[in-house]
């Protein structure tokens, strides 16, 4: 079973931040300012970059950003393999993220007990 078609999805994602930097040029152009600066340094190779972007983007939720790195870090030569523990790392960051928010809503509960 197939979610979406991640590759007609970010086809048409791309074209529609086309239309939007025409709108508001300045917004997209920061977007991809922020999105090169890492490249400067060349402390992290593309592939390491794309796996953990492809890893933030499963925390964030963010479907643009899974359907446009999973593509670029299948360009930078990560392996099935290499992509899915990067994944798990994201699903043991949410994991992680859940208890510390469990323990601050059980404080807040025992606040609200008083």
């Amino acid at each position: 079973m197939k979610f979406l078609d991640w590759k007609s999805y970010r086809s048409a994602l791309m074209a529609r931040i086309n239309d939007y930097s025409k709108l508001s040029p300045d917004s997209v152009t920061g977007y991809l300012t922020t999105m090169g600066a890492g490249t400067k340094t060349g402390h992290l190779d593309e592939k390491t970059r794309q796996l953990i972007s492809l890893a933030v983007a499963v925390t964030t939720r963010c479907d643009g950003c899974i359907s446009d790195h999973a593509q670029l870090a299948v360009d930078a030569g990560a392996s099935k393999e290499q992509i899915a523990e990067a994944l798990g790392v994201a699903i043991a960051m949410n994991a992680g993220a859940a208890l510390v928010y469990s323990v601050r809503a059980l404080d807040a509960v025992e606040q609200a007990q008083k």
